[in-house]
């Protein structure tokens, strides 16, 4: 077996303790204030982890008040030791986060890549300090088919990597995911299921089903297009994910490389971004040489821990940085809405 083999993630204790990091960076004591919010975040996590392929629920709240605690010289040595235990759970979680990419590192493409693009209204509420509700939208591997828990599908893993870069923010990320789905299956539930929810971002995962089924891909797209038109009616950002690179898809080249391009043109008609899920995975087999079976289970289809990783982190980077963009005060040209190796 290669010596690519990737590691199982970390558990969703993680999460929890990074948040308690920020905690303890304003001084020991205040961690023993802060841990019941901590503890209410780690148990909002494991029931995510154990809850299947249903939504992704809202981390719990902090508690609305507290006693105050001791700062400094103040601090009693029982709430130091609360705070050192606190500190050693936050250095564990950080190592195991990056467990699963111990043997093979989580990569961009070599080629380089062109911006996202801009998610203003992600942007906007993080800078109001307003709460985010992203929809992951799509099928099965949106579902998370192929990851050994939940906790380990890309709208879950997603989730981690955002709250621990916005640790002050109220982020929730819901799994609209459902097996077998193509464009007029989603359709169907656009409204109830994203629209209606009334969104910030919606990252719509589309095509593969539509590909393995030798369906029209122009038809496809049309349905797409007009998805995108009602989403983005209602002022929320929308990002693309096209087909994954797997045997399964790749022995229907023709129809895969169809979709993938028109779907890249819906993107540009619609000015939103569009995340190469097609290239990106193409990318890890052809220049990093990364056999197909470290990141493909044994169906030839679907994505394993590993590949949900990566597609969630390099998802989630891009997201970190157009967010970035727009509260530097950068901005992005409207030509540049699509993410591309180049």
């Amino acid at each position: 077996m290669s010596s690519h083999r990737p590691l199982h993630a970390c558990s969703a204790w993680a999460v929890a303790a990074l948040t308690a990091l920020a905690l303890l960076a304003a001084g020991p004591a205040r961690a023993q204030g802060e841990q019941a919010a901590v503890s209410a975040r780690a148990q909002a996590e494991a029931s995510r982890s154990g809850a299947g392929n249903a939504e992704t629920a809202k981390p719990a709240e902090a508690p609305t008040t507290a006693a105050a605690a001791p700062t400094g010289d103040q601090a009693t040595p029982a709430q130091k030791s609360i705070a050192a235990r606190a500190a050693a759970t936050v250095r564990q979680a950080a190592k195991s986060a990056a467990g699963i990419f111990s043997r093979v590192p989580c990569l961009p493409p070599k080629g380089g890549k062109k911006a996202l693009g801009s998610l203003p209204h992600v942007a906007g509420k993080l800078i109001a300090g307003e709460p985010v509700l992203i929809i992951a939208f799509g099928s099965s591997s949106t579902q998370g088919y192929g990851s050994t828990t939940p906790e380990y599908n890309y709208p879950n893993r997603l989730a981690a990597q955002l709250r621990r870069h916005y640790p002050t923010a109220d982020i929730t990320v819901i799994n609209r995911g459902k097996g077998g789905d193509d464009a007029p299956m989603m359709m169907k539930r656009l409204q109830t299921e994203v629209i209606d929810m009334k969104p910030d971002l919606v990252i719509w995962q589309v095509g593969t089903n539509a590909v393995l089924r030798n369906l029209d891909p122009a038809e496809t797209v049309r349905f797409v297009e007009e998805g995108v038109a009602r989403i983005q009616a209602v002022g929320s950002d929308v990002v693309l994910v096209d087909p994954q690179y797997s045997p399964a898809v790749n022995a229907k080249s023709e129809g895969a490389g169809k979709m993938v391009q028109l779907l890249g043109k819906v993107a540009e008609l619609r000015n939103i971004g569009v995340f190469p899920r097609f290239e990106v995975m193409r990318d890890w087999h052809e220049k990093q040489a990364i056999p197909t079976e470290e990141f493909i289970i044994p169906d030839g289809l679907h994505m394993n821990d590993w590949g949900y990783a990566c597609f969630a982190q390099l998802l989630g980077d891009d997201i970190i940085r157009s967010v970035g963009q727009i509260k530097a005060g950068i901005a992005v040209p409207s030509d540049v809405r699509a993410y591309r190796p180049m």
